[in-house]
C-alpha cells in the first residue's frame, strides 16, 4: 500500500472515529434549532413591545374577517405538519408527502392573504358575505402602518421561510429520504413551523383584536 493510500486510510478513519451516534447528534441537533427558535423571540417580543407602546390602547380598524379566515388556515397548516410528521415516525411516506404538500398549499394561501389581500398591493376593493377581503392600511400611516406592516412583514418573512423548507423537506422525502428512524428533517421542519404558526397566535390578537378600532 502507498503512503498516499495509507494516509487516505487514516484520514478517513480519523473522520469516522469523531462522528458521533445518531442519538446524540440528533440531541445536538435539537438543542441548537431551539437555542435559534429562543434567540428569535427577542425579535418578535421587541415588535410586541413596539406595538404596545406605540399604539396603547388603540388599534387601526382592520378586516376582521380577513383576519379570522387566515388566522384559520395558518392553524390548520400546521395540524397538518403535525400529521405528516407523525406518519412520517410511523413510516407513512405516503400519509407525510399529502399532508406536507396541504400545510405548504394552506401556508401559501396564508402568504397570499397578508401580502396580497392585507397589504392591498394592488389597491383593490371588495366586500362579498360581510367580509372586505382588501386591506386599506398603507405603511405611511404613521404609527399604526408602521408597526402594523413590521410585525405582518417579518412574519410573513418567516412563512414564506418555512414555505421553502416544507417543500424541499416534501421533496427530500419524495426520493426516498428519510424514515421511521431518521426523519430528523421533517421533525426541524415541523418544529420551525408550529413556532411561526405560534408567533402568530399572539400577533393576531394584538393586531385585530386588542384596542379601540381608531378610523
Amino acid at each position: 500500500m502507498s503512503s498516499a493510500t495509507a494516509e487516505t486510510h487514516h484520514d478517513d478513519g480519523h473522520a469516522h472515529s469523531h462522528e458521533l451516534p445518531w442519538p446524540q447528534q440528533l440531541r445536538a441537533n435539537r438543542m441548537g434549532l431551539w437555542l435559534f427558535c429562543i434567540s428569535e423571540i427577542f425579535l418578535f417580543l421587541a415588535l410586541l413591545a413596539a406595538r404596545f407602546y406605540l399604539w396603547g390602547g388603540e388599534r387601526p380598524e382592520l378586516s376582521q374577517g380577513l383576519g379570522l379566515i387566515t388566522t384559520t388556515v395558518l392553524l390548520v397548516s400546521s395540524y397538518f405538519v403535525f400529521r405528516g410528521e407523525t406518519a412520517m415516525e410511523h413510516g407513512d411516506r405516503k400519509t407525510f408527502l399529502s399532508s406536507f404538500m396541504v400545510a405548504a398549499v394552506l401556508g401559501f394561501i396564508f402568504f397570499i392573504g397578508v401580502v396580497v389581500m392585507e397589504w392591498n398591493i394592488f389597491g383593490l376593493e371588495l366586500e362579498l358575505f360581510g367580509i372586505e377581503w382588501f386591506g386599506h392600511l398603507k405603511p405611511t400611516d404613521g404609527v399604526f402602518g408602521g408597526v402594523f406592516f413590521a410585525m405582518t412583514g417579518m412574519h410573513a418573512l418567516h412563512v414564506l421561510s418555512g414555505l421553502v423548507l416544507i417543500l424541499f423537506v416534501w421533496n427530500l422525502g419524495r426520493k426516498g429520504h428519510f424514515s421511521a428512524e431518521k426523519h430528523w428533517g421533517v421533525e426541524a421542519c415541523a418544529i420551525y413551523w408550529h413556532y411561526v404558526d405560534v408567533v402568530w397566535v399572539f400577533f393576531y390578537p394584538a393586531l385585530y383584536l386588542i384596542g379601540t378600532a381608531v378610523h
